[in-house]
């Protein structure tokens, strides 16, 4: 009895932290101002994804794509900021993508959450993996969602398509790692 009520108890402690993450970032968003790189709608999607993934088990690999995504993310996001703040130093872009993937992967890699010798595939760690392909699939959507712009006179095809294509795109990768890691 005692143990059912601390696993509830445990439970409903990480849907009050994740809770409040999510709270917390959507007042965040939505008290700054708008920046014109990924939008803000699909970035809260992909850190609520990853929230949940974690909470209900999934595999690393999938958690990793959404990680991947939300990094991706944050560094357009810092960019956007940097130029309409006229901030430009050399190398902005790269020692900014190196902070990123550092202040992620780092803290993951000392809490062991990537480097497991069991936690591999293709003779890669999961985490890691993810986090690659989510990355380079979600900088994809968002190129494909600039040229379904172009292609349409600089207007887009359906409402919210900035933060629809980003989303489907991760959520499709994630489909293919599920079955491959299933």
């Amino acid at each position: 009895m005692i143990l059912k009520i601390q696993i509830k108890m445990l439970k409903f402690s990480k849907i009050t932290k994740y809770g409040f993450f999510l709270l917390s970032s959507l007042f965040f968003l939505l008290s700054s101002f708008p920046a014109q790189a990924v939008c803000p709608v699909c970035t809260v999607a992909v850190g609520a994804c990853v929230g949940l993934a974690q909470y209900f088990g999934i595999d690393d690999t999938i958690s990793g794509i959404w990680i991947g995504g939300l990094i991706v993310s944050m560094i357009a996001w810092t960019v956007a900021w940097l130029e309409s703040n006229n901030i430009k130093f050399k190398g902005r872009k790269i020692s900014l993508t190196a902070a990123y993937y550092a202040v992620i992967i780092i803290p993951l890699y000392w809490q062991g959450l990537i480097g497991h010798p069991f936690n591999k595939i293709w003779g890669v760690d999961k985490l890691l993996l993810g986090i690659i392909f989510g990355s380079a699939l979600f900088l994809t959507a968002v190129y494909l969602n600039d040229f379904l712009k172009k292609k349409n006179g600089g207007k887009v095809y359906f409402p919210f398509q900035k933060v629809v294509v980003p989303v489907i795109v991760l959520g499709i990768l994630s489909s293919v790692f599920y079955w491959l890691t299933c």
